[in-house]
Parts: C-alpha cells; structure tokens; sequence
C-alpha cells in the first residue's frame, strides 16, 4: 500500500476521530501552539459522552469547553504548567497540578507514571516518503508516540515540516484530521525601562561565543536586544521565539562554536509569529527535539558557556526562588528553569541569571524578600542559584555565603526596601 493510500484510509473528521478514545483514557497534548484545535473542539462538544476521561497538558493556550468544573466526570485536565485557561480551575481544584521539571515529563510517560492512552497533536502535511513533522512541539509528545495506543494527528498545512528528531511516519498513525486554521500566535512583548535595564546587566555578562536558553517574557526579549554586536552565539533552548529568530536572522547566532548540535538551533517547542513559523519550515538549520534532549542539564551542559536566562517572582535573601506561585498559590510550573540552571552549572564557563523587576504591585511590594513568602513553591534552590539580576544590578550568589547573599541581594532591592530588608536580614541573622 503506498503512503498516500495509507494516509487516505486513516483520515476523518474530527467529530469521529474522538470516538477512538475510551473511557478511562488520558489523552497527551503538547505544549503551546501543538494543541490541536479542531480536536479538542470535538472532543468539548462531546465531552459528556465520556466517562474518567483526563486531557494531560503543558501551557494550553485555548481555552476549549471541556475546561468546565461542571463535567470534570467526563473529561478532567491535569497539567504540569498553568497558563490563563487553566490556572483558575487548579485553584478551584477542578484542574490537577503535576509538579515535574520538563526534562522528566517524556520519562514520566515512557515509565507509565504519567498514562499516555492516546496523543493529539498538530503535524505538518506528509511528506513522500511518508513522514509527518510535530515542527510545533516535539517536547514530550515523541515519548506519547511509542507509548500510546492511539495516535491522532490533526494535519494542517500552517505547521512546519521541521527538521530533527520530530517526526512520525503514517504507518505508526491511527488517524488524521485535516485542519487549515491558521497556527496560533503571541504578540510581542512590552518592554518598559526596567527592563531594558536589567537586559542590559545580563547583556554585558554574555560573551562571544556562548551558548543560549532564553525563557518567555518581556526581559528575555529585552536582552536579546543587547546582543545585536556580539558574534557567534549558540541556540540550545526549550522555546524558538521571536526573539532568537532574529539573532538568526542578524547573523550574531551562528551555531559555529557549539560542542553538541554545532551549526545548528536546538529547541523542544516554537511559539510566536507565523513569519516564526514559516522560518521553520524545510530549515536544516534549526532542528526540534524532544525536550529530554534539549534540557537534560548533562546534555546541554556539554556546551560550553552555557548562559540560561529565566526569571521569577520573588527571591529570598538565601537565594531560593519562587518561580512558579504566589505563596501557595500556583501561578505557572517548574518548566525548564532548574533544567538548564544544572545545565549552565556543569558548563564550563556557564552562567545562569534569575531575572525579575525589584518590585511588584506598583511599587508596593519587594521582589527581594527576607524569606519566601509563606508556602512558595520553591524552584530553583539556594544550592543552584548563580546570578540574580534587577534594575539596580547583579548579585553573583554562587559560591558565595549566606552573608554575603544577603548583602549582595539587598543591594539590589529597590532603594525604598533596603532598610527594610537590612533590619530583617539581622533578625534572621544573616548580616
């Protein structure tokens, strides 16, 4: 049978594509711009036909209608990172939070810890040979592939055929869907002058040569701004944003001087304009791996000068992080932070940088705290943390002791905060 007829036999549409999954399942979805939209519309409209059904996802940036406290029966949502369509529902206790770091998520489900029954995702139209690209979001959606018992993929001409280790052949798929919505996209980012400030701190730390992983957010963006006269960076990251496509684009990343993946971008997920995602398409020289690759720490600190630039919520005066909540209250994930900070950590000549405004709530409330507010969930540990940087400059805490993170902390607080922080930091007998 030649592929093109394999492919003929196992399309439908979606109202008959969810019929495939059975009570009990959990469906694996893939971070971000891989969810497949016209599925998991399907499976909404639906949902009460199903019984101890769980949709397991990174990031969703939908918002679909089975996400609905009234029929949690029928289709439940766990996650490992909240976003706007599913941070309410786990404060609510509607929606499970899974804590894990990216990189273990495809061990999770090869292990059988996490179920992967079924998988879902967005694909790229097949090539001739047979082979359909996952060019969004390889992440751990690779991993669903060898464990579930049914693969569906929702084919869409917008989704870039990628290059690397992202790709499924038509044989080891149950059924496609066939969708022409155009990808999802994210705005750019509003940078202010804090953080072009800090961007500035951490620009002038990244030399020539060294090897990036840029999060999300306004202050990555800002300091990739910084970078437009440095020469040949290296991209082995999580995410391919806007951002480093135009370090691509300005020849400053070259790939030249990296130890693993040299000469080409490395990344787990994309996620920003479609001139992003064209970019993608059929490009040799960015490549989409799984993200047990991308951010196992022994990996991606075999390149040399590692520099990991992530931010947080709130740091305290030892040096803990609270990336990922506000208090007790989750407000994201883990995701690959801790990942690539052991990475930049066993990199020779890496460096990791904790970035974040000195202040929130208008000024009210200080991001550099005498201890993490009460029931934080704490995300990068005082052990691991290397630079933290606001508007008002550096603390290098690596290496370094207590009393000397707290002073070095407190010198960059916002000035309205110092004397404050000081009197603490002697009650807790820091300084």
């Amino acid at each position: 049978m030649s592929f093109q007829s394999m492919y003929r036999e196992r399309k439908r549409e979606a109202s008959d594509a969810i019929w495939l999954v059975e009570d009990g399942d959990t469906i694996v979805v893939p971070i971000a711009a891989g969810e497949p939209p016209a599925l998991l519309r399907a499976l909404s409209e639906q949902r009460r036909e199903f019984r101890g059904v769980t949709v397991f996802q990174m990031l969703p940036l939908r918002k679909p209608d089975y996400l609905d406290p009234e029929t949690t029966e029928h289709v439940r949502h766990t996650s490992p990172f909240l976003g706007a369509p599913n941070r309410a529902g786990v404060h609510d206790g509607w929606i499970d939070l899974v804590p894990t770091h990216f990189s273990e998520v495809p061990r999770l489900i090869r292990r059988g810890l996490v179920p992967a029954d079924v998988l879902f995702t967005q694909a790229s139209p097949m090539s001739e040979d047979g082979m359909l690209a996952l060019g969004l979001s390889a992440d751990y959606a690779m991993a669903a592939i060898e464990k579930a018992r049914t693969v569906v993929l929702e084919v869409n001409p917008n989704v870039p055929f990628a290059h690397g280790p992202c790709r499924v052949h038509i044989s080891q798929v149950t059924a496609v869907v066939e969708n022409d919505e155009p990808v999802i996209e994210i705005p750019p980012t509003t940078i202010g002058d804090v953080e072009r400030a800090i961007a500035g701190y951490v620009g002038e730390m990244i030399p020539n040569g060294a090897t990036l992983q840029i999060g999300i957010g306004a202050i990555p963006d800002a300091v990739v701004q910084q970078l437009a006269t440095k020469r040949d960076l290296g991209i082995h990251t999580e995410m391919f944003g806007d951002g480093i496509l135009s370090l691509l684009e300005a020849g400053v990343a070259t790939n030249r001087r990296k130890n693993r993946h040299r000469g080409v971008t490395i990344a787990t997920f994309a996620l920003g304009s479609k001139r992003l995602y064209d970019y993608l398409d059929d490009n040799p020289g960015v490549e989409m791996h799984p993200v047990d690759v991308t951010n196992d720490p022994v990996l991606a600190g075999q390149n040399d000068r590692l520099h990991s630039i992530n931010g947080s919520l709130q740091v305290d005066l030892i040096g803990q992080c609270g990336s990922e909540s506000l208090a007790h209250r989750p407000y994201s994930g883990t995701g690959g932070q801790f990942d690539f900070i052991r990475a930049a950590n066993r990199s020779e000549g890496g460096r990791s940088f904790i970035v974040l405004p000195s202040t929130a709530k208008g000024g009210t409330l200080s991001r550099i705290a005498p201890t993490l507010a009460p029931g934080t969930h704490v995300t990068t540990s005082k052990n691991d943390i290397d630079h933290v940087v606001t508007e008002y400059g550096v603390a290098h805490l690596r290496g370094k002791t207590v009393r000397q993170r707290a002073r070095s902390l407190i010198a960059i607080a916002h000035p309205d905060f110092r004397d404050e922080l000081t009197d603490a930091a002697g009650q807790l007998g820091l300084v």
